[in-house]
């Protein structure tokens, strides 16, 4: 029988279904089914594999748009919309996922590590996510190393291009503000990546069409 639509996702061949301990922690749509008698050992094993998921969901969820920019770019934005996903949300991933192809990304480092090095050009990619790998930093370790790397090239910040000022309502600056201290970053840096981000995604998705 020709495999239909619903086959897409399965695995190949069908396997019996583990049996489900009492003390196991379940993912469920709406969340997490935890065991009162849960051990720390099985709890904090129970984040390390949340984490694995949700990199990997980033990573699948920008493969994913940027296949169908590419291939669908009459019908992608009803895809999602159908799939209930957040369309920005992607656009970050499908973002970070352009940066990096399948075979540079690092399985050690969180798909946070590689948005923080997104921006820069694929030489300095390496360098700093070999440096995040050998020696085990964060995702905020990392962040901290390239603030500091940027606090010293302020020095030639004179020979930098510089923006026309634009007058901008109070409360747009305000969220961007919000945006910006949920991101953890300042409002110039996070202003800068945001712009880059859009830039990118308009130029690729012309060059595809």
């Amino acid at each position: 029988m020709p495999p239909t639509n619903r086959d897409v996702l399965e695995p190949a061949q069908v396997e019996p279904k583990p049996q489900v301990r009492a003390d196991q922690v379940l993912i469920s749509r709406l969340g997490l089914r935890i065991p009162p008698s849960l051990t720390y050992s099985d709890w904090e094993r129970a984040g390390v594999q949340l984490s694995r998921i949700f990199d990997s969901s980033a990573w699948c969820l920008g493969d994913w748009l940027v296949c169908g920019q590419e291939n669908y770019a009459d019908r992608y934005v009803r895809a999602i919309d159908a799939a209930g996903l957040d369309y920005q949300t992607l656009r970050n991933y499908a973002w970070v996922t352009r940066r990096f192809q399948l075979e540079r990304r690092r399985e050690l480092l969180s798909f946070q590590h590689h948005a923080e090095v997104a921006a820069l050009d694929a030489k300095e990619q390496d360098h700093w996510l070999d440096r995040a790998e050998k020696e085990r930093w964060s995702r905020n370790e990392l962040r901290r190393r390239l603030r500091g790397i940027k606090a010293n090239k302020k020095t030639g910040a004179e020979s930098a291009a510089v923006i026309p000022r634009l007058a901008v309502a109070r409360e747009r600056v305000e969220r961007w503000r919000a945006a910006a201290q949920q991101a953890d970053d300042h409002l110039e840096n996070w202003m800068v990546l945001i712009l880059d981000r859009a830039a990118e995604d308009i130029l690729s998705t012309k060059s595809t069409g």
